[in-house]
């Protein structure tokens, strides 16, 4: 039944806001630059952070901008010596120039709290940018053209959103080289109180390790090999081995730092979470993954893999399974990852399944991978973490007599070679050897066991490439049946025979 109109009574709508000021702090402005004004010491509190278009008040720029120059040309910053750089006829609130300046000196604030006006004046800032980007957003959602997908402009957003993230700090500039020094010492001592000593992120790999120091910050780390030599399996063992690792303790501002092992984010563009899960599940029961997948498995198997799924829900180890995945769009989603949950390794299975920008894509596969190990190298070293990143080789591999893997054999290598920190290549004698077993019964048969007894069960991780330690080959022990590498027992350090 509808109700008369009689009997509907409107309420007033509240009239919305036409205007609202950006933030700003006119009286902190001021402040600070009365301190400045009567104590140029008071610069050198807020001049590593703050920079003149942080001001909201134009002539507030103006002045601190002019207040700069002087002290950094070594002069004095005072209200004689500014008012010959400001137009003698402008206007500040019905005040002269001249007037203004005395005026913001009459009122200054102590030089103790200049840092604290500085940094007031800076955040506020920081809220007047968020603005900007956020009617972008509006603006560019309203008006895109037909070509502008929304996920670029969420790619868009959040790098704009990161940078702001990362330049919203106060800390930086110069520091005396005492300080520098007690940065390096601490990180000695934490290198000391971590498994394996390690400057960088542990393996579990102990040969490989000693060899590389850790996986080190910022580095870009490729593995790369033919298929059937076990790189996944590589990644996947030092992803579970860091994740395992990790400790962490709250700080007092309520983050949880890593202490040891780390936070770890996998891009699997090739395989789906649930064959990870698979495979590291048989790495770790030491059961095959064939035989879990065929449901082939006994009780006492099926404890063991309750068992270690338990404990690998516990893990800091985190899955992104998307296939196709832009260069942009995964490095945005690590920076999400780093903001919401910590990050202090990133994996990418493979390389060759990144896309670049559609632009370099329609160019030649060549561009568009520099683009991408450029890219990969780039995020590296912005989020401070080592990034450990999947590469095919080429076939020429195949051709040689010797196939162990060289740095030329990278597909499109001039890029691959040149970004990377640290070029690491998987191979395995066995897996060739046994596509060549001759007729049982023959001489050739017997050779051909004989060498196999040698190299069974055994892997090459050739360095070929290390900016900050030395190349060469680490032999590690591989179980091909439970894709999982580990360290291998030396002559030296095999049980006495008898």
């Amino acid at each position: 039944m509808a109700l008369a109109d009689s009997n509907v009574r409107k309420l007033p709508a509240e009239p919305a806001p036409l205007y609202r000021t950006a933030p700003h702090n006119i009286e902190a402005e001021q402040a600070l630059l009365g301190a400045i004004l009567v104590n140029n010491e008071a610069l050198y509190r807020v001049s590593d952070f703050l920079e003149p278009r942080h001001f909201f008040e134009p002539v507030h720029q103006k002045i601190y901008e002019l207040s700069s120059s002087l002290v950094r040309a070594g002069k004095v910053a005072s209200p004689v010596t500014l008012k010959t750089f400001l137009p003698a006829d402008a206007d500040v609130g019905g005040l002269t120039i001249s007037q203004y300046l005395a005026r913001l000196a009459a009122e200054a604030t102590t030089v103790i709290n200049a840092a604290d006006y500085g940094r007031t004046i800076y955040d506020l800032s920081i809220r007047r940018a968020l603005i900007v980007i956020g009617e972008d957003m509006v603006n560019e959602a309203y008006d895109a053209p037909v070509d502008f997908a929304p996920k670029k402009q969420i790619e868009d957003a959040e790098r704009k959103l990161y940078e702001i993230a990362e330049s919203g700090r106060y800390e930086g500039g110069f520091q005396r080289f005492a300080q520098a020094l007690t940065t390096a010492v601490d990180m000695a001592a934490r290198a000391y109180q971590r498994d394996g000593k390690l400057s960088g992120l542990a393996t579990g790999l102990h040969d490989l390790d000693a060899k590389m120091g850790g996986l080190q910050p910022s580095d870009l780390i490729i593995v790369a090999g033919r298929p059937g030599m076990g790189k996944t399996a590589l990644a996947t063992n030092i992803a579970y081995n860091v994740a395992r690792a990790w400790k962490g303790e709250v700080r007092p501002d309520g983050h949880t730092s890593t202490v040891n092992g780390g936070i770890v984010g996998f891009f699997s563009l090739e395989m789906s979470a649930e064959q990870l899960a698979t495979r590291i599940l048989a790495e770790q029961t030491g059961i095959p993954s064939s035989t879990i997948r065929r449901g082939g498995i006994t009780e006492s198997d099926f404890e063991k893999i309750k068992d270690i799924s338990i404990e690998l829900q516990s893990l800091p180890f985190y899955v992104d399974e998307t296939g196709g995945l832009s260069v942009a769009q995964l490095a945005a989603r690590a920076r999400r990852l780093k903001r919401q949950r910590g990050l202090d390794l990133l994996v990418v299975d493979y390389i060759q399944l990144l896309q670049g920008t559609s632009r370099r894509a329609s160019e030649n596969r060549v561009q568009e991978v520099t683009e991408i190990t450029t890219s990969l190298k780039a995020l590296a070293k912005e989020l401070n973490v080592p990034v450990v990143a999947l590469s095919q080789l080429s076939r020429q591999v195949e051709s040689r007599d010797d196939k162990r893997p060289q740095l030329s054999d990278l597909r499109e290598s001039g890029s691959i070679e040149q970004d990377a920190d640290v070029v690491l290549f998987v191979f395995r004698e066995e897996y060739y050897l046994s596509n060549k077993e001759p007729r049982p019964g023959t001489e050739e048969y017997v050779k051909w066991q004989t060498e196999m007894a040698l190299v069974h069960g055994k892997a090459e991780v050739i360095i070929g490439k290390q900016r900050h330690g030395p190349t060469g080959t680490v032999l590690l022990q591989f179980d091909a049946s439970v894709t999982r590498f580990g360290d291998l027992a030396s002559e030296s350090h095999l049980p006495e025979r008898f």
